[in-house]
């Protein structure tokens, strides 16, 4: 297992973490078997927004006496309110639903205690200067809380988190298909039958999102990553074509700021699927040539960061070249952390001797030489 560090909270997570809302589908002693299972696989990164009983209590029995080696997302304002789930950020509900998930995760502390499932802007204003925050705020000041974070599926919104100062991680929702989707506070759109025809690339709602987490070191941390399997099945695919569990992973690990893919498991072959990932060929990993040979939604003329640039002869890395131009050129200064990190890759732009088998072997026909010159003239080296 591969791990990343997680942005300004430092924590160093696995690059494949365990997404916990399956769990309630199945006997306790078999969820419990899976969680202790992914640990041996090297996975330390469980989100926990799940409000029932069940489901806490099956992650508490599965880490007890292994605390020390997961790092728990425990989401506040997800209650449990007539045997159903209740999101709401009244303290009332609030408190006593965060004092349960303590009990019941059988720990004094939460790692990354989440601002819970923030879609609207106007529920972010809301939420700013409220009892809610205050009490967020109160439990990271405690040490309750180790580092605060938000989930989110709306880019507008996740933006502003990762510019408010005391966000430090976010989970958010992660795959070539939502990545082509504009701003929307309502995700249910992200799981339509059919995407509008004229959808191509990604949204510039999104591109935004992940240079403000790069620009401001905030670590993200994936959800649906496959779109609920979506992607798994050319008859449902956006695309019209499926891609494997590798491939959706590989991609959201390419995005600026991701640390961890958080997936979805019922069974442990479900689990060797996803940690597969981590011995997978580069053939394996390929989702650039599924995407360019797909008959929907073309990402033609975009860099997706995929690597299939390489090798250069001159070993230098194009696709990370591409990444901090394009990061750099979204505002009108380049943000000083963009140009720290282009600057400490082991060879520039300007050392490009101009051979043009980058843009030979890119399957969505980019013109990397273009933009290797407009990097060097842009960073100056």
């Amino acid at each position: 297992m591969n791990f990343r560090r997680l942005g300004k909270t430092e924590l160093m997570v696995s690059e494949i973490g365990f997404g916990g809302e399956w769990l309630e589908r199945h006997s306790e002693e078999e969820s419990i078997d899976l969680i202790k299972y992914a640990s041996d696989k090297g996975i330390n990164i469980i989100d926990c927004w799940m409000p029932d009983p069940k489901s806490r209590n099956i992650i508490g029995e599965a880490i007890k006496g292994n605390r020390d080696k997961w790092f728990v997302q425990g989401h506040i304002g997800s209650t449990w309110k007539d045997e159903q789930y209740y999101k709401t950020r009244d303290i009332k509900y609030v408190i006593p639903a965060f004092e349960d998930l303590l009990r019941r995760l059988q720990t004094d502390y939460i790692d990354l205690g989440m601002i819970h499932f923030v879609d609207s802007a106007e529920e972010w204003e809301s939420i700013q200067n409220s009892e809610y925050l205050q009490y967020v705020k109160s439990l990271k000041e405690k040490g309750i809380v180790k580092h605060i974070g938000i989930s989110s599926h709306n880019p507008e919104v996740a933006s502003k988190a990762a510019q408010s100062g005391y966000v430090e991680m976010i989970l958010f929702s992660i795959n070539p298909a939502f990545d082509m989707l504009p701003a929307n506070e309502d995700f249910n759109i992200m799981f339509a039958d059919e995407y509008d025809k004229e959808l191509t690339g990604i949204s510039p709602d999104r591109a935004l999102l992940y240079k403000i987490c790069e620009e401001n070191d905030v670590g993200i941390t994936v959800m649906k990553g496959f779109a609920g399997g979506r992607l798994f099945d050319a008859s449902r695919s956006p695309f019209g074509v499926s891609l494997t569990p590798s491939q959706c992973i590989h991609y959201a690990l390419t995005r600026p700021g991701v640390s961890s893919v958080l997936c979805g498991y019922d069974t442990k072959d479900q689990v060797d699927d996803a940690v597969y990932y981590e011995s997978a060929t580069e053939a394996e990993k390929d989702y650039a040539s599924v995407l360019a040979d797909a008959p929907l939604h073309s990402y033609r003329g975009q860099c997706t960061y995929c690597g299939h640039c390489k090798p250069c002869p001159m070993d230098i890395d194009i696709a990370m070249v591409n990444k901090y131009y394009d990061l750099a050129v979204m505002q009108n200064e380049v943000p000083a952390t963009v140009k720290s990190h282009y600057e400490l890759l082991k060879h520039h732009a300007s050392e490009c001797v101009g051979c043009g088998g980058c843009e030979n072997r890119c399957p969505f026909g980019v013109k990397s030489a273009d933009k290797v010159q407009k990097t060097t003239d842009l960073f100056g080296i």
